[in-house]
């Protein structure tokens, strides 16, 4: 028994490492490589819209047609890597690459809730984050290396093919013994108006983070601190993310509700600090680690608690990628483009707002439970 918890801990460290680094080409090197080919902003900004948006769609689908299984799972590993290896050919293509990523990122979408679900089963809530740390690593180590080796569009693809590779081999027998369709359980109807209050929460909690990932480099370097600096900035988040993941396990044997309030409520100061001290670089790093708290100690918390909430758990675990990754992320993005061409100064306030009324989301949940 020992030994088998063992090669299952080291199973999904190892997915989770190249599951991450893979996410890590995509969304820091690609669009770059893609802007070397010679597409435009707008046609990379369409290209890389297809895949948060097969995320919101997949769940309704599998909702529709039943639950996510084994056999759909391992097709959706072999799906991204053949996807990874079509790019190569569709790289001057715009129609294509935007089928093909259409199919990566349903792809995608299936396969972390089905990982997260069966980690959350195998080893427990309170180990979870000893095995998840393994992708925050994954995400910095390809991009610290990528940052200083990578040189053509077809390295970044081959990249790409690589850690797709690597995540379907270890992904692979991330299946456990409970493999049975959840599409057979008539045990408790899963329901999204049930808990309104609560989707409400994780869709704008992530609307919240669009002007972070997509402008955070932009507002400091814009604000005087250097790029270098900005560099070390978003290293140092993942550290704190990192070290969260570590130690948050007697965390989550407390109240879980609880805790996903209070990151959603941290994470709104967060960004009320980046607009009230846009210039100070203390302020700067103190913002970047309360990234323990409204990702880490979140995403934990949050995976955890629709693991108890719901008993169509890989569905719920899709329904919350897509929702909150999927739809929220391109809302996100959206809303914070459209800020920072009006007022820049005013973009992390826009951000502490959106965070202000996700809490208050929270909070009606829990009343309402």
């Amino acid at each position: 028994m020992k030994q088998n918890r063992v090669f299952i801990t080291f199973g999904l460290s190892a997915f989770y490492l190249f599951y991450f680094a893979l996410v890590g080409v995509y969304i820091i090197y690609l669009p770059k490589m893609l802007s070397i080919v010679g597409y435009s902003a707008s046609e990379i900004g369409a290209i890389f819209s297809a895949a948060p948006m097969m995320r919101f769609i997949m769940p309704f689908i599998f909702r529709r047609f039943g639950g996510l299984n084994e056999r759909t799972y391992k097709i959706s590993l072999i799906a991204t890597f053949i996807s990874t290896l079509l790019l190569f050919v569709a790289l001057n293509n715009f129609v294509a690459l935007f089928i093909i990523n259409l199919i990566y990122g349903g792809a995608m979408g299936i396969i972390l809730p089905f990982v997260d679900t069966y980690a959350l089963n195998e080893i427990g809530k309170e180990r979870y984050g000893k095995v998840r740390l393994w992708g925050s690593i994954g995400f910095m180590l390809i991009a610290l290396w990528l940052g200083t080796h990578l040189q053509t569009p077809h390295q970044a693809l081959i990249y790409l093919s690589m850690m797709a590779l690597f995540t379907m081999l270890f992904g692979w027998k991330m299946s456990g013994e409970d493999s049975k369709s959840e599409a057979t359980s008539k045990e408790g109807e899963f329901s999204l108006s049930k808990y309104w209050a609560f989707w409400i929460a994780t869709f704008l909690m992530q609307v919240s983070f669009g002007g972070f990932y997509n402008f955070f480099t932009i507002y400091e370097t814009a604000n005087g601190i250097s790029l270098e600096l900005t560099s070390w900035l978003w290293s140092f988040g993942v550290i704190c993310e990192i070290f969260m993941l570590y130690f948050q396990g007697p965390l989550l044997k407390f109240n879980l509700l609880k805790l996903i309030e209070i990151s959603t409520f941290v994470t709104a100061i967060r960004w009320l600090l980046l607009w009230i001290y846009p210039n100070s670089l203390v302020v700067a790093f103190l913002s970047q680690s309360f990234h323990a708290l409204s990702f880490a100690l979140y995403y934990s918390a949050t995976i955890a608690y629709i693991y108890e909430l719901y008993t169509q758990k890989r569905l719920a675990q899709q329904f919350f990628l897509g929702i909150s990754f999927g739809l929220g992320g391109a809302i996100g993005s959206l809303i914070a483009g459209v800020v920072y061409d009006i007022s820049p100064n005013e973009l992390f306030l826009s951000q502490a707002i959106i965070a202000l009324l996700a809490w208050i989301m929270v909070v009606v949940h829990a009343k309402r439970r």
